[in-house]
Parts: structure tokens; sequence; C-alpha cells
């Protein structure tokens, strides 16, 4: 993630494009306040922000998306579990629109390549 977020910030023809700004939406907002989001992120890449809301909020971007997700239930508080999801990057135009989504598949330079050439096509408009 690092990786595909720093080769499309040095990529000289995106200079003067808008900027990308990398987001995290949780999935699992109960135990993911702002401050562990902040924490969990930063091992991963200082720029990304994080996302969260209430459980309503979350269940309805990750239906919007087409999002799997699945946490355990009658986890006691404090208890430590794994919340089950679907892996993708989600590139969205500065108007908000989805434009494609990046999977496993991809390596950072692939990635990298989607979104430089996605961003390329706004440039063009």
């Amino acid at each position: 993630m690092a990786r595909m977020i720093d080769l499309v910030r040095s990529n000289p023809s995106l200079a003067s494009s808008p900027p990308m700004i990398p987001l995290f939406i949780t999935c699992d907002p109960a135990r993911d306040t702002p401050a562990v989001l902040k924490e969990y992120l930063s091992e991963f890449h200082k720029d990304i922000i994080g996302l969260t809301g209430s459980w309503e909020d979350i269940k309805g971007v990750c239906k919007k998306y087409r999002v799997y997700f699945s946490t355990p239930e009658g986890v006691k508080k404090g208890q430590d579990y794994l919340v089950d999801h679907s892996i993708y990057f989600y590139l969205m135009d500065p108007e908000g629109d989805f434009v494609e989504a990046i999977g496993r598949q991809h390596s950072p330079e692939q990635a990298a390549g989607i979104i430089a050439a996605h961003i390329g096509d706004w440039k063009s408009r």
C-alpha cells in the first residue's frame, strides 16, 4: 500500500494533477476509534486518512461498494478478534464517482499505473 502511494505521488507526469488522497474506512467501528485507526494506519503510510462512523453508516458504505465483512458475535469488551472482509482499493475521481477497484492481484507498480492512467484521463477532460 505504501509503495503504491509513493509511486503515484512521485510520478512526474502527475505533478499538476489533483492530489490522490488515500482513505481507509473501517469495517469495525465498535473497535476502531479515530485514535485506534490513526495508530493502526501509521504502520502502512503516514498520509492514509482513517474514517469511521456509526455501525449503520459503515454498513451502508459497505453495502454501496459491495464490501463483504463479518465480525464475530458475542465478543466481550477488550477481547481480541479478527474481522473477515474483502480487500480492495476503490479508486474514486475528484467528483467522488467510482472509477475502478484495484485488488490484491495487482502489484504496487501495476496499481500505481492504473491510478496514473485514470488521473491522466481525468486531466484530459
